[in-house]
């Protein structure tokens, strides 16, 4: 389908896009790799009369070490996230979730600013962030916030974000030594996931000491598993991690759609977080 009409802006720096976000207000729509908004556009499901071109701000882009953070700029590529050091180093997770995002001319365009501002319960990184406890730093007309992930996301499609707000930041804590493992479920290749899980674990003495459960699909935001969480403290074989799966659905509230039951994604929550727990915490 054609997209409908719009005005098209690129400003050259944050502070100008900022006045023409706040000067605009919320019949505006922010571009950045375009991956989300151009097929929102297509499908007219999004009616923007302005959609404001972040992608040339300086600034934005690239992975640095800020003590026990890396902080990761908005407009820093999923191709670029995969294939960053740090990324790999400190945070394996995001890199294996985000190689497994779409095909590689999507992740080559892609933001992970752009995934998480999205917000789609269904996209891999959202949840990926509530498992590692993320922050996301934004700015707006008031200066900058920084802003939990587990507060980030309030409904389907929906953020925290004020209409004048960008997200320029997503700060990730360092978990190296701790096991990770996405697993996800989808029906063909490249699509949507039906479920996702993003797990991380931190073993002491052949036990999982803490384990941190994020799940994509699963309600109208991501969740953490806060029930399996909890569960899985002191597991120390396969048979204790598959008990504790069992409660990774608690809480939650899949959707019902041509792809799947709730009852069927509930299924699916318990039987990925079994794997992808097993898998991070080297029991698989």
């Amino acid at each position: 389908m054609i997209p409908p009409a719009f005005d098209y802006v690129r400003p050259t720096g944050l502070d100008e896009a900022v006045r023409t976000l706040a000067d605009a207000g919320e019949e505006a729509k922010v571009l950045a790799g375009g991956q989300s908004l151009l097929p929102l556009l297509r499908l007219r499901l999004a009616f923007p009369e302005l959609v404001v071109d972040i992608g040339r701000i300086p600034g934005l882009r690239g992975v640095r070490e800020d003590g026990d953070v890396l902080a990761i700029g908005a407009l820093t590529t999923h191709h670029e996230v995969v294939h960053d050091p740090l990324v790999r180093r400190y945070a394996g997770l995001l890199a294996q979730a985000t190689e497994t995002v779409a095909d590689p001319a999507v992740r080559h365009r892609g933001t992970l600013g752009g995934s998480l501002a999205h917000a789609d319960p269904a996209g891999d990184l959202p949840a990926v962030a509530l498992a590692l406890d993320a922050e996301l730093v934004a700015v707006g007309p008031g200066g900058r916030r920084t802003i939990p992930a587990r507060d980030f996301f309030t409904d389907y499609l929906q953020t925290v974000l004020a209409p004048d707000e960008l997200l320029v930041e997503v700060r990730v804590p360092k978990r190296e030594g701790w096991g990770y493992r996405y697993e996800k479920f989808h029906r063909v290749a490249q699509s949507w996931a039906m479920v996702g899980v993003a797990a991380l674990v931190r073993r002491d003495d052949g036990h999982i000491a803490e384990a941190r459960i994020g799940l994509t699909n699963m309600g109208a935001t991501p969740l953490r598993a806060a029930a399996a969480e909890e569960a899985l403290a002191g597991a120390g074989d396969p048979d204790a991690v598959a008990r504790a799966a069992q409660s990774a659905a608690e809480g939650t509230r899949p959707s019902r759609d041509a792809s799947a039951s709730p009852e069927y994604r509930a299924h699916l929550a318990r039987v990925l977080t079994k794997r992808a727990v097993l898998a991070a915490a080297g029991m698989g």
